[in-house]
């Protein structure tokens, strides 16, 4: 065989590879009937899990909208952050919402849809300690107790910048804000969405400077990887819902 004819049979693979990825993904989704949502279901204001295993929040009803548009069901998968990715690659759903960190470790197993929230790294911590946590270099002293959920973006950022401060991981996302309310814990780091929630919730706690984060940061929505059809249709959608205003209504009705 030729060069050339190596070369057209190699475009011809990398064509027919891509098709196939594209006859998947909205296609069977529609065939289905059900758009599967991966979501943890612990992260307030985005999705979080009720007693009945039904699941409300920001990012609930926003893919609500999405698998309306699709004139399908969703139906929601519950994950933790520890197990998210390899449920999501192993083929559990079609997509995964719920406060997810744009992140280069997960772009590299997934894709992102366009992000739809810029949400930084922000200090939850007893209002009276407000000012004692204005900076990363401020929370990482001796004798500072920080907490952290495993398995997600809040962890790794603590792990990356809290060498000095006693650090130590919380397996309940639910009641690690305890933590820092009874003292046992003195901060706190998670999104800035995550924080105003909180703050609201749970009288005693702050978020400090959740308008200047310590780290920027975006939420999005994972995709499977080569994909481009479903990301294409998403991310085409995300931006039909801000022009037209229901971005607008459903974040004011979590955030506000």
């Amino acid at each position: 065989m030729s060069m050339l004819s190596r070369s057209f049979v190699a475009t011809a693979l990398v064509a027919l590879s891509a098709t196939a990825a594209q006859a998947g993904g909205v296609d069977e989704i529609q065939k289905a009937g059900v758009l599967k949502v991966c979501t943890p279901g612990d992260y307030k204001p985005f999705s979080f899990a009720l007693p009945d295993g039904s699941f409300e929040g920001l990012d609930v009803d926003l893919v609500a909208s999405l698998a309306s548009s699709l004139g399908v069901k969703p139906q929601f998968v519950k994950t933790s952050w520890a197990k998210l990715m390899d449920d999501f690659t192993g083929g559990a759903c079609d997509i995964a919402v719920g406060g997810i960190s744009v992140t280069l470790e997960r772009q590299k197993r997934a894709w992102f849809s366009a992000p739809y929230m810029v949400n930084g790294k922000t200090p939850l911590v007893r209002c009276a300690d407000v000012s004692r946590f204005q900076s990363v270099a401020a929370i990482d002293q001796a004798g500072v107790k920080v907490v952290a959920n495993p398995g997600g973006s809040n962890e790794r950022f603590a792990r990356a910048n809290f060498k000095t401060a006693q650090l130590t991981i919380h397996t309940d996302n639910i009641t690690i804000f305890d933590e820092v309310l009874s003292g046992r814990a003195d901060v706190f780091v998670t999104e800035s969405a995550e924080t105003l929630v909180q703050q609201k919730l749970k009288p005693g706690l702050c978020a400090v400077n959740p308008d200047k984060p310590l780290q920027y940061g975006e939420m999005a929505y994972l995709l499977p990887r080569g994909d481009a059809l479903t990301k294409a249709y998403v991310d085409q959608w995300l931006h039909l819902i801000r022009a037209q205003g229901d971005y607008q209504r459903i974040t004011a009705k979590w955030l506000n």
